[in-house]
């Protein structure tokens, strides 16, 4: 069996792939819990907010790719499996039945803001041991905390 080598020394690649790995579980249930509220979102602003939450989504998914990838790379087998996501999210349970559009906005502010918490202490984190998968996190950052900008407008 063919097996990935990491360039990284093995101390930079624990903390590398703990980051990574911790980031693919947030970004995983970032989409979940932003596609589960569009499609139970109610009320007068449901158009905009259904469509917001897409972008979320397709934000959060295409990430999740490029950070899976990436522990790949440095030969780290990635994990995005439900019960791993579960088990170690950040993010808090989406809520049950339909969701008002106001709360659904309050829901999204506080998923989002609990992952660019965790997502802002791995870029800490990586600096030393990797600046690459630094770079990622930095970038991944930057526009979770723009739809975060976007959602908190919404209750503005």
């Amino acid at each position: 069996m063919y097996v990935v080598k990491s360039p990284l020394p093995e101390a930079d690649l624990k903390t590398v792939s703990e980051a990574l790995q911790g980031a693919l579980v947030d970004l995983v249930d970032l989409s979940l819990v932003a596609k589960q509220i569009h499609w139970n979102v109610i009320g007068p602003r449901f158009r905009s907010i259904h469509l917001q939450l897409d972008d979320v989504v397709a934000t959060a998914r295409t990430h999740s790719d490029t950070v899976a990838e990436r522990a790949a790379t440095l030969g780290v087998s990635p994990d995005g499996r439900a019960g791993t996501v579960s088990a170690t999210s950040g993010i808090g349970k989406a809520p049950d039945g339909w969701v008002k559009d106001t709360d659904a906005v309050g829901t999204l502010v506080n998923a989002l803001g609990a992952v660019i918490t965790r997502m802002r202490e791995r870029v800490t984190s990586t600096a030393d041991p990797d600046p690459v998968s630094q770079d990622i996190f930095i970038q991944i950052t930057a526009e979770l905390e723009k739809h975060h900008w976007m959602f908190q407008a919404e209750n503005g």
